[in-house]
């Protein structure tokens, strides 16, 4: 799916002065520097699939990374251009039998958006997110120079430490500390930075054979709980969630999805025998699962058909929104583990008060983190769960959680990072922003606000 330059997925809308595409690395320096010598302000633009307004300019230009398309698979790495996207990387990889870790659901992601946003996806329940597995990144910075950084490379000034949420994935503003290293303070930064322009990233080899499934439940209660036991299953590497009204959105591309359920996991596991399979009858019966009914495969086509069963949902709502007339709303934020139920009966309870039978819950919930996906019919509800939205972000701060988990939080969300961050604490992100951009030319309007 192509979204343009002045739109991302979620439907936020921009406008430029000038659209550039920089054919290689010395056009690209060029063009900051021209830029950065007129004080005009640049947005850098990757695929599109992002869901927060950072790649969509208000004014200025906007410079595409769509030509950085290097791509070189090695030993346990691969050097990778941002406008490589995620599809062709892990195809590349899987040629020669090793895969990428991080796993964004939108596969036609380009490497660099995930890096900005340091995006996670379904298999960050093992793996975490993409700042894990960067070695090396090439920038570009405002002035046009170049910078060329490796794992543990410190930072050449001073800052602060910048506290973390307890949740398990985080990923709004800068994770300062005394010490850290340049690719660190450049993964999640969301192009305010400097221009990521290749990375250099970890491969691993890829699991001799692998069991899918989506285990469906009929109940919620006996979908948490068995989300819950389910954590320290040896070898998992997805645990995802998806509610009743999910599964009922998406029913008629998957009419086989069984009539009784009222919830749904997505796994994914690391099997080294048999009896890792055999394991799953005696597990679904404890839980309370729909053994017959459950689907499981070891093939490729049958990861393939989940991987669009797990597609399907973000999709869906997608197209719903652009029915109704309405932008993408939906959640991003993570708490600790033992907060998740919490987390999840405080997003139903308003959910039901404001917009009963037009939103879902699904996604990460092995890592606490679930996507509140929000499809209003009206004006009135869309105003109320834009309302919301910054009541579950206060929610989430208040259990010990993040913002933003995978997402960044781009233009739409920007005003959320006071909720996590005190003044103090912004205002030293904001003096790493002056030292590297001091004129605040590249991505305005992106995770500070105007």
């Amino acid at each position: 799916m192509s979204w343009g330059y002045l739109e991302d997925a979620g439907g936020y809308k921009g406008h430029a002065d000038r659209i550039c595409v920089p054919q290689n690395e010395a056009e690209l320096c060029a063009l900051m520097a021209e830029a950065s010598a007129a004080k005009i302000p640049v947005t850098i633009a990757g695929g599109g699939s992002g869901l927060t307004g950072g790649r969509v300019p208000q004014g200025g230009w906007l410079i595409s990374i769509e030509k950085f398309r290097k791509l070189e698979v090695g030993d346990g790495v691969a050097t990778v251009g941002a406008g490589v996207t995620l599809h062709d990387l892990h195809a590349a990889a899987k040629a020669h039998s090793q895969f990428y870790p991080p796993d964004p659901t939108e596969t036609m992601a380009f490497l660099g958006g995930t890096v900005a946003c340091n995006s996670s996806g379904s298999r960050s329940f093992k793996y975490g997110a993409t700042r894990r597995w960067l070695n090396r990144l090439r920038v570009v910075m405002m002035d046009g120079t170049v910078r060329d950084v490796r794992r543990g490379e410190a930072i050449d000034f001073d800052v602060p430490e910048i506290p973390q949420p307890a949740c398990k994935k985080h990923s709004a503003g800068y994770p300062l500390k005394p010490g850290m290293d340049w690719v660190d303070l450049f993964t999640g930064a969301e192009g305010t930075l400097g221009v990521v322009i290749e990375a250099e990233v970890q491969l691993l080899p890829a699991p001799k054979q692998l069991l899918n499934g989506i285990v469906f439940f009929p109940s919620d209660e006996s979908c948490f709980a068995a989300l819950d036991a389910w954590r320290s299953v040896v070898g998992l590497r997805m645990l995802e969630y998806v509610d009743w009204a999910a599964l009922n959105m998406i029913a008629t591309k998957f009419p086989e999805i069984p009539e009784p359920a009222r919830g749904a996991l997505i796994i994914e596991q690391i099997i080294e025998s048999d009896a890792d399979v055999d394991a799953w009858a005696d597990r679904l019966e404890a839980m309370g699962g729909m053994g017959d009914l459950s689907w499981f495969g070891t093939s490729d086509a049958d990861r393939e058909r989940f991987r669009k069963f797990r597609h399907a949902l973000p999709e869906t709502v997608l197209a719903i929104s652009e029915r109704n007339g309405f932008m993408k709303m939906g959640s991003d934020f993570a708490v600790p583990v033992d907060r998740n139920r919490e987390m999840i009966a405080y997003y139903r309870e308003r959910m039901e008060q404001i917009m009963p039978g037009e939103y879902c819950i699904f996604g990460h919930l092995g890592d606490a983190h679930a996507h509140v996906n929000m499809t209003p019919s009206t004006q009135e509800r869309f105003d109320a769960g834009a309302e919301v939205m910054t009541e579950f972000a206060r929610k989430a701060v208040a259990l010990g959680g993040s913002v933003a988990a995978e997402h960044g939080l781009g233009k739409r969300k920007a005003k959320f990072l006071p909720l996590q961050y005190n003044p103090q604490q912004i205002e030293a992100m904001k003096a790493v922003k002056r030292r590297l951009d001091p004129d605040w030319l590249l991505g305005q309007g992106t995770l500070f606000g105007n």
